[in-house]
């Protein structure tokens, strides 16, 4: 708990006079206060609420992160009072969480504006970047002067602070360009507007698929980018803040993909609900698995002719694993740029090949050494049989990491290439097949070399 958190509680359990504790309030961000909230009763929370007023609630809740909760302490109309003043996305978020028969009662009390602004965002889906846009913004016509613009400005910056960038629209209604709010100040009264107007400002469209335009929208590093329509109308924009939220899901819904999971899980959830979000890649993986031992079982003559090998199986396989593993975040991370050529997914390849090839014999020397002492000095057989061992455990290092460096790199680029997210079926496939590799190269190099070459038995 910070130290402002601390004086806020303080404050609201204090006996001020409702005047007073505006006064006081209106010193703090509003991030703290919602963050005061949580450690206030919920009467506490309910004398705060009629004191601030739905316009300050509004601006608070949009940095809960579970604003729902909160919300239900308000009467119904309360709700809808506190939605209609909050940025049409933050009122999305905790719409999204409410009921549906709450939610069809709350819009239907929402004035006309508000209520417009709410169903468009409602009416998309998840992974359109459209639902992650606000429709809080600042909008001109292209034939104003540059003191019709600024009074433009003024007017609505009253009800919209996203001021830095402002939109600019032909008698069509169609995006025509932006302006920077610092150009549009510093501008003279006899400049044209047409020559402040950006014509190739960026934009992306409201049905654009987030993962197919997030390093369009990070790589311009815009305070904010309009999101387009179909008709070529502005729908809303796409802020910094939002920027930074969509690259946060992103990357935690990958993190979750990787892991092998329908979906990121949050601490809210049922046990049911995780169940069925894990369950699935796990079933597939353990037919997988009976694959690998089914392999395993393949070599079974080996392993009762030398079952000193089976000791290092496990050093050969998570090796391997974490190569693959390295490779994989690598490729993916490189597959986000849509403009990679054929070429560079080769040089790609290779590249992660030498990198397995030469991690791995740095490992195999190591391997040589360490593990022939470790067979001679404390399995007791004698050094010639423990180097030759030993020797195969490197040399199967050197095959599995440059094979598993390989699979690591030309899995995800496969399932990008027919169309599947590649950190959905990569990460836990990935590990199997690896396994897989490290296994038949392992039990069939002793099999070949140890037993049929040198007849070690």
């Amino acid at each position: 708990m910070t130290k402002y958190v601390e004086e806020l509680i303080a404050i609201i359990r204090g006996n001020l006079s409702r005047e007073e504790l505006i006064d006081r309030l209106f010193d703090y961000h509003d991030n703290d206060i919602a963050e005061a909230l949580e450690l206030l009763t919920p009467e506490e929370r309910k004398r705060l609420y009629s004191a601030l007023g739905a316009e300050r609630v509004a601006e608070i809740f949009a940095y809960l992160d579970d604003g729902d909760i909160y919300l239900k302490e308000l009467s119904l109309k309360q709700q809808a009072k506190v939605i209609s003043e909050m940025d049409s996305d933050d009122a999305v978020d905790i719409l999204e969480e409410v009921d549906d028969d709450t939610k069809c009662k709350i819009l239907g009390m929402l004035d006309k504006e508000a209520s417009e602004d709410v169903r468009l965002l409602l009416s998309y889906d998840e992974d359109e970047i459209g639902s992650y846009m606000t429709t809080n913004f600042i909008l001109i016509h292209n034939d104003l002067t540059v003191r019709e613009a600024m009074r433009e400005l003024v007017r609505q910056a009253g009800e919209n602070d996203n001021i830095s960038t402002i939109y600019v629209v032909d008698r069509q209604e169609q995006y025509y360009g932006a302006i920077e709010l610092q150009d549009l100040i510093i501008a003279r009264e006899h400049v044209e507007l047409e020559d402040l107007i950006s014509r190739s400002y960026p934009f992306v469209m409201d049905h654009e698929k987030i993962s197919d335009c997030i390093e369009k929208i990070k790589d311009y590093a815009e305070d904010s980018i309009p999101v387009l329509l179909e008709d070529r109308s502005i729908g809303g924009i796409i802020t910094a803040q939002d920027i930074v939220e969509v690259v946060d899901d992103e990357m935690g819904d990958d993190y979750a993909k990787l892991a092998g999971l329908t979906a990121e899980e949050d601490l809210n959830e049922t046990t049911g609900e995780s169940i069925r979000k894990r369950l699935p890649w796990l079933v597939i993986l353990l037919f997988l698995g009976m694959v690998v031992s089914a392999v395993v079982g393949v070599f079974e003559s080996v392993v009762a002719v030398l079952p000193i090998v089976m000791c290092f199986q496990s050093l050969i396989l998570d090796m391997a694993g974490n190569v693959g593993t390295q490779s994989l975040a690598v490729t993916i991370r490189v597959l986000m740029d849509e403009n990679l050529t054929t070429g560079q997914k080769v040089k790609l390849m290779f590249k992660e090949m030498k990198i397995g090839f030469f991690n791995g014999a740095i490992l195999a020397v190591m391997a040589l050494v360490f593990l022939g002492a470790y067979i001679h000095l404390f399995k007791g057989f004698t050094l010639g049989y423990s180097l030759m061992i030993s020797a195969c455990v490197g040399v199967s290092l050197v095959g599995a990491m440059v094979v598993s460096s390989l699979v690591g790199t030309l899995t995800p680029i496969f399932f990008k290439k027919v169309g599947v997210d590649p950190a959905v079926a990569s990460g836990p496939l990935i590990t199997t097949i690896n396994d897989l590799v490290a296994i038949a190269v392992y039990y069939g190099l002793v099999a070949v070399v140890l037993i049929d070459i040198i007849h070690l038995v």
